[in-house]
């Protein structure tokens, strides 16, 4: 099945949440899933096996296509390590073809031929496909590149490569010397999109002359591509070393920088000038449409905009409410806004140095992970670690994120963190950012995940970013089970994480339906939540630059605590927080629907 991932320009790639949105129409309301999806076997019908094998050929196709995701996830073979997805527009037009072509074989199976397990993956990758013959309808592939991510931060993505032998060097110098073809691809997209008004913001591509700037070194040898080659493996020979350095500078020198420098003259004189003013996607044509879609595709909702914002309005004012409990417990003698200003402004609330900073994130995250067993009957086997966000991109990127670990378990999972001027970085955030990203969070959910090894790869690997960030957000009300947020301070900070997730449903919904400005957003977040300026901005932009994405976190959540309350209000003495958690996580990513049939049916079980 080709997702999302395989349109993305390739690049950074932030955090395992990449591809995969279903929606209510592909099931029926007695569908649920399950964890036991089958595999070939005598006991298979026809149905089945044409099915499964449909998967595994899929399955293939994308990584094929996008061999950064097959790098990504250590399934790559040689050839894939050493090339870039082709985003020419006839390599375009191939993969909507295949699309097409997936989805006539896919509807020659009927689906009521297929075993239980087997018409849910059915339903979810049908949809799955269906979504990714409208991205290309809807043209988004014409806008490749944002200030998060695209061929500007193409020198990130070898700390992703295996590097560990001289083939493998020898794969990511190849892939080097094929970036002039990435970025003349790149740019034709571009252009193209330039004729068809598919154009995105001028507020936040304005950020990335400054980032392709970094890119245009006089010296290869102070090229962020030349890192990797600095600190060579020990067992390599000094001729193999020598050898190594020199193609390096050789490729970055005569291929890479040039081929930047051209890209960066077209981007800045052409293309930025032409960039909209306007920062909603409705300014787009078919706006509206494209808006809608990329609700259904984040959320697995059917929801209009004007009714997600109004939520976002109910969501605020509760926040508020509990904020203020806050205040008054802390005796501060002022108005709301005084308060966040305090909080924004008072150095008892930040550290000196990145480095203080980061040791401060490494102890709040050893202290999670005793506390786990409390909460859950299954864990991950795989670990995490914690990492700084590069410096080339912590400017204008979140405060944190996470990164899975590899399918071939050679990588482990990361917690980022922002660094980038430590006194933005308040310390009543960090233990609620840190439930988020890493346990019970975003490791704890993904490498669940991917260790569910009777699910496809399909569904191993991809994954629904309303449950993903859903269960994140939901993973900070945990907070309170594993005993943090014993500081009130904290628990503002709990709160503050809450509200920004409830004002992303304000702001987004307003920026992109209802005609709000940037400015407008930024002093709405700015008047409800005690997140930095730097913080907030930076929000507001990636909102703009990834429109819908934001609503995912309040909505996902929102369904996780309304079936966990069902599920205590019918089961009394008999709900056991470990196994209801163990039921959320175990059919892995999912869209909410199919989470509420699970749930309802674990319930009924139960009696």
């Amino acid at each position: 099945m080709l997702t999302r991932f395989v349109m993305l320009c390739c690049g950074l790639i932030l955090s395992f949440i990449l591809s995969g949105c279903t929606a209510k129409p592909a099931l029926s309301p007695n569908t649920s899933a399950t964890s036991s999806a089958p595999s070939y076997s005598s006991q298979l019908n026809q149905a089945d096996v044409a099915f499964e094998t449909l998967l595994d050929k899929s399955w293939q196709m994308e990584l094929e296509f996008s061999p950064e995701r097959a790098t990504y996830l250590g399934m790559a073979n040689a050839e894939q390590n050493s090339r870039w997805t082709d985003y020419s527009l006839q390599a375009m037009q191939r993969v909507r073809a295949a699309i097409a072509a997936t989805q006539t074989e896919l509807e020659s199976i009927n689906p009521d031929e297929l075993s239980a397990p087997n018409q849910v993956n059915y339903a979810l990758f049908k949809w799955q496909n269906e979504m990714s013959d409208k991205y290309f309808t809807l043209e988004e592939y014409l806008m490749p590149m944002n200030q998060l991510s695209g061929v500007q931060t193409l020198d990130d993505f070898a700390n992703y490569v295996p590097l560990s032998t001289v083939s493998d060097y020898q794969n990511w110098l190849t892939r080097m010397e094929r970036i002039p073809a990435v970025l003349e691809q790149t740019q034709a997209l571009l252009e193209l999109g330039m004729q068809k008004g598919m154009m995105p913001p001028k507020a936040t591509m304005s950020r990335i002359p400054a980032q392709l700037q970094s890119q245009l070194v006089d010296d290869p040898t102070k090229s962020r591509f030349y890192v990797k080659f600095e600190s060579l493996p020990e067992q390599f020979t000094d001729d193999e070393k020598l050898a190594l350095r020199q193609q390096a500078q050789r490729v970055i020198g005569d291929m890479v920088i040039p081929a930047y420098r051209q890209f960066n003259d077209f981007f800045v004189d052409k293309y930025l000038p032409a960039s909209r003013d306007t920062v909603g996607v409705s300014a787009l044509p078919n706006g509206d449409e494209l808006y809608q879609y990329q609700i259904a595709y984040y959320t697995t909702t059917d929801m209009t905009p004007e009714q997600i914002h109004q939520l976002g309005l109910q969501e605020v004012a509760k926040n508020r409410r509990e904020m203020q409990k806050i205040i008054e417990e802390v005796k501060f003698n002022g108005r709301f806004d005084e308060f966040i200003h305090f909080l924004r402004t008072d150095p008892q609330f930040y550290y000196d140095t990145p480095e203080a900073l980061f040791e401060a994130y490494l102890a709040t995250s050893k202290r999670l992970d005793p506390e786990l067993t409390k909460l859950f009957g299954k864990l991950p086997r795989m670990p995490y670690g914690l990492k700084a966000i590069p410096d080339n991109i912590a400017p204008d990127t979140t405060t944190a994120y996470y990164q899975g670990p590899s399918a071939d378990g050679l990588r482990a999972g990361y917690y980022f963190v922002n660094l980038h001027e430590p006194h933005t970085r308040p310390k009543y955030e960090m233990e609620v950012l840190s439930v988020h990203e890493a346990v019970p969070g975003h490791h704890l959910q993904i490498a669940l995940q991917m260790e569910l090894g009777e699910l496809p790869n399909f569904r191993r690997y991809n994954g629904f970013t309303v449950f993903i960030e859903g269960w994140g957000l939901y993973s900070e009300r945990l907070g309170y089970d594993m005993g943090l947020y014993q500081d009130p301070y904290s628990r503002f900070g709990q709160l503050t994480y809450d509200m920004w997730r409830s004002v992303r449903l304000v702001v987004d919904t307003g920026m992109h339906a209802m005609g709000w400005s940037r400015q407008q957003a930024i002093d709405y977040f700015k008047a409800n939540a005690a997140k930095s300026e730097e913080d907030i901005i930076n929000e507001i932009d990636r909102y703009i630059a990834w429109p819908g994405q934001a609503l995912a976190y309040k909505i996902g959540q929102l369904k996780i605590l309304e079936l966990r309350e069902l599920a205590t209000q019918k089961l009394g003495d008999k709900f056991d927080i470990r196994a209801f958690h163990d039921v959320v996580l175990g059919s892995g990513s999912i869209p909410l629907h199919v989470l509420e049939n699970n749930v309802n049916q674990w319930i009924d079980d139960q009696f």
